[in-house]
């Protein structure tokens, strides 16, 4: 009999790669379930048409729009006074955000 005088280390074998491939597989999976609302947002609910915040940031984006078509702002001073249209309505209505964010 011939014995090898080099014994193959677990580490080198087929099997531990086939656990590390196991192992990494289900570190993607467990970073996927913990990011499943960034990966696939819920459905944005409607926004109630009598929400008065609602109503006070339409009526504000408006004027923000005016000014915008007549060129006395600009695209990012637009978005600006539309963000703090938004926080103005909701201090002043006390009401939570039923609006999604602005877009970016």
């Amino acid at each position: 009999m011939v014995e090898s005088s080099q014994q193959v280390h677990f580490l080198d074998r087929p099997l531990a790669r086939v656990c590390a491939v196991g192992v990494a597989l289900l570190m993607a999976a467990a970073l996927a379930f913990m990011h499943r609302e960034d990966l696939f947002p819920p459905e944005q609910a409607a926004a109630d048409p009598n929400d008065p915040v609602a109503l006070c940031f339409a009526e504000r984006s408006a004027d923000v729009d005016k000014l915008l078509a007549e060129g006395t702002i600009n695209a990012q001073q637009a978005a600006l006074f539309k963000s703090r249209a938004e926080a103005l309505c909701q201090a002043q209505v006390g009401g939570g955000n039923n609006l999604p964010p602005p877009p970016q």
